[in-house]
């Protein structure tokens, strides 16, 4: 299979209540008697990309989507400052998955997503290894303070203007620490124009980063609506501020959990925000999971890329873990 399937619409979907005054957005497409697949998105706070379904043969896979608390169709929506991001932790994610497994009747799913959505998976599996098939991942990260760190600072030493004009943003005082805390304090603030402007900054830095890559495409991550550009950038901030609540290296060395679960692990090489060497230090400590190193891709991907994750979908789904 070298191209996505043809665009399905969901035989069902609906709000689930998760607690502490949230519900999320879910949706099944596909076949509802197949391998049950879901599609965890990045950010965080992006939402659920409904393109995601085409990377999935409808008559074999029960293809699940959902929104992520505070972003996409569920609700609340966190581009209102009055929604507290207090429940919204990494901890909360996975259980909601796994509500979502349980109120679907799922016993098994495969994962699949990338970026943010790797770290979400990986945490997910290390907790409930027993609830999952097998694992596809294109983008690998884990959220260490190391990758906040090099996204953020790092890899401005690339991009020395943008990441300036990131950095300058900030009112003086802030300039000269963590960027990522400070602003999440600003995405915070009771003022719309300075959180406003805090998103649209943030995202600037964001599109730089993706725009140097070789296939990168300006305006990737700020061509959004404003309330979904506000709650995406707040969210995120919001989690690496807190570094998603994982201790430093807690996916890599807990992934002993994974043994069993056959994986494919896909990054591009000329991926400035995320580098190789987290996907590689990852396929070390799990002998399960096969590493693609794909030459021409960045972060946002490439046609190769795209063919390597619909084999590892398509091959996956002949399997009947």
């Amino acid at each position: 299979m070298t191209q996505p399937f043809p665009s399905v619409e969901p035989y069902a979907h609906g709000l689930l209540d998760v607690g502490d005054g949230n519900q999320i957005y879910w949706e099944t497409s596909g076949n509802p008697d197949g391998k049950a697949a879901l599609c965890v998105h990045g950010g965080p706070g992006s939402g659920g990309r409904r393109g995601s379904r085409e990377m999935f043969d409808p008559e074999v896979f029960r293809i699940v989507l959902f929104d992520q608390r505070g972003c996409g169709e569920s609700r609340p929506h966190a581009s209102d400052r009055s929604v507290s991001l207090d429940h919204n932790t990494t901890d909360h994610l996975i259980a909601d998955m796994e509500r979502l497994r349980e109120h679907l009747g799922i016993e098994r799913w495969l994962l699949y997503g990338g970026s943010w959505g790797s770290t979400l998976i990986l945490a997910y599996a290390e907790r409930h290894p027993e609830r999952v098939s097998e694992i596809v991942i294109a983008g690998v990260t884990m959220t260490r303070p190391e990758e906040i760190d090099w996204l953020y600072h790092g890899v401005g030493r690339l991009l020395p203007g943008p990441w300036a004009a990131f950095r300058d943003a900030l009112p003086g005082e802030e300039r000269g620490g963590d960027l990522v805390a400070a602003y999440d304090r600003l995405l915070n603030s009771p003022d719309e124009a300075v959180r406003m402007k805090a998103a649209q900054d943030w995202c600037a830095w964001e599109d730089a980063v993706i725009a140097h890559e070789v296939l990168g495409r300006p305006g990737t991550y700020s061509d959004k609506p404003d309330d979904a550009l506000l709650a995406f950038v707040r969210i995120c901030a919001h989690y690496f501020a807190n570094h998603a609540w994982l201790e430093d290296g807690q996916l890599l060395r807990d992934a002993h959990r994974l043994a069993g679960i056959p994986a494919v692990l896909i990054h591009g090489r000329l991926d400035l925000g995320s580098p190789l060497k987290t996907a590689w230090e990852l396929s070390e400590a799990w002998p399960d999971a096969e590493l693609m190193v794909i030459d021409d891709s960045g972060h946002t991907g490439s046609p190769t890329m795209q063919v390597a994750i619909l084999e590892a979908i398509a091959r996956f789904g002949k399997s009947n873990r």
